[in-house]
């Protein structure tokens, strides 16, 4: 097994998509101080899932992104991709070629993927173990580091041959079983606890079972009144019903007798109301002649005031106008007999007058009469259709009082 080839996006100083293939053998990164060496190294390191910022020569993790430059703007990620040859199966899993991604955004969200599978950090470390792969191995050692596992302590020492040795995977498993260990050791701890709680609850269980069954008992009881008593409203409601329900036929009956009366009275007011108005346009004409009548009798009346006022200067003139007397007395005789004439005319008028305003008195006290007794029967009518809309609703709470009953009753 191999490194195949390494690509790099926006990792320090690694702004562009760059790709380093590795062949077999012996592969060397050369060049000057300060052109990113280390930084290879580095993100092999941050890629098999090392998690210290030390290590890796930054200050925190998001210190790995590309910052930028005065002709490069920076990145939001940065992102690691390392490929192994796995033909010879030394990673256990079964494919020939095995990807490592990880990704961290500035938000300090990171990811890890496996073969483009998003995976824990700990599916990587368990695959790598026992490989002699991995961010604590012998496999990277970085410059200085040979001299500071040389001078370390033999504990230390004693970690980089077991990594060579290949028993870190089973002393991880075993550390893990273990730790598992003794998490069921706490929870049966707790279960002895719950099952002591337990135990002493089971008493006062009992006491409530008890007290169940007796209210279970009870409530049959109550439960067979119920039912006889919701029987009996039944039969009740439903005699109650039939009663109503006769009631509201006949209450349909007598309001059709009634609007029959509404439409026979309105009928007869219509009558009326023609007969009124045919009787106020002979009023009108009456009126009329009347007016005609006073016209006449008042031109009358200023000629025989022209009259007199001849008579006067006939009598001024008596003896040299005899004859214009005479003439003027014969008209004055007439004249009379014109003005007894029309006082007898008007008199007739004023009695005929008389008769028909007292007729028409009559009929307007019968037409009052006959509105009066149409707004008692519209109030009637009324009454009658707030009393048949209180026993349809009265009627439509005892039904839905019966579907409730009989829901109950088939509960």
């Amino acid at each position: 097994m191999y490194f195949k080839s390494l690509e790099l996006i926006g990792f320090k100083s690694f702004a562009e998509k760059t790709r380093l293939n590795f062949e077999p053998g012996v592969t060397a990164v050369v060049g000057p101080n300060g052109c990113g060496k280390s930084n290879v190294a580095d993100s092999i390191r941050w890629v098999l899932g090392e998690q210290s910022a030390k290590s890796l020569r930054a200050s925190s993790m998001q210190d790995v992104i590309f910052n930028g430059t005065d002709n490069k703007e920076p990145i939001n990620y940065a992102e690691v991709s390392l490929t192994f040859d796995n033909h010879g199966r030394t990673l256990p899993i079964d494919y020939d070629e095995v990807i490592i991604t990880r990704r961290i955004f500035r938000s300090g969200d990171t990811e890890y993927l496996l073969n483009k599978t998003p995976v824990r950090l700990k599916d990587i470390s368990e695959l790598l173990m026992g490989t002699g792969i991995g961010t604590e191995s012998y496999s990277i050692i970085e410059q200085g580091k040979m001299d500071l596992i040389l001078s370390s302590r033999p504990e230390d020492r004693r970690y980089v041959f077991e990594e060579a040795s290949g028993i870190t995977k089973f002393k991880s498993k075993k550390k893990e079983a273990l730790r598992k260990l003794e998490q069921t050791d706490q929870n049966l701890l707790r279960i002895n606890d719950i099952i002591q709680e337990v135990k002493r609850q089971i008493s006062s269980i009992e006491r409530q079972a008890r007290k169940a069954e007796k209210y279970k008992i009870d409530f049959d009881k109550a439960k067979d009144l119920e039912m006889k008593l919701s029987s009996s409203e039944y039969k009740n409601l439903k005699t109650q019903e039939a009663t109503f329900a006769v009631e509201s036929s006949d209450a349909k009956a007598r309001e059709c007798d009634l609007e029959n009366e509404v439409r026979q009275m309105s009928s007869k007011i219509a009558n009326y109301r023609q007969s009124l108005d045919e009787i106020n346009q002979k009023i009108l004409e009456v009126r009329n002649s009347i007016t005609e009548t006073s016209g006449s009798l008042d031109m009358n009346n200023q000629k025989i005031g022209t009259d007199k006022e001849r008579i006067e200067e006939a009598a001024a003139f008596r003896e040299g106008l005899k004859k214009e007397i005479s003439s003027m007395a014969e008209k004055i005789k007439l004249a009379k007999e014109t003005v007894e004439r029309l006082r007898a005319e008007y008199g007739a008028i004023s009695s005929a007058k008389a008769i028909k305003e007292k007729a028409v008195l009559e009929k307007e006290s019968f037409v009052e009469s006959i509105l009066k007794e149409v707004e008692d029967t519209e109030i009637r009518v009324k009454t009658c259709k707030v009393k048949m809309v209180d026993d349809l609703a009265k009627e439509t709470r005892i039904k839905n009082e019966l579907i409730k009953i009989g829901a109950d009753l088939q509960n």
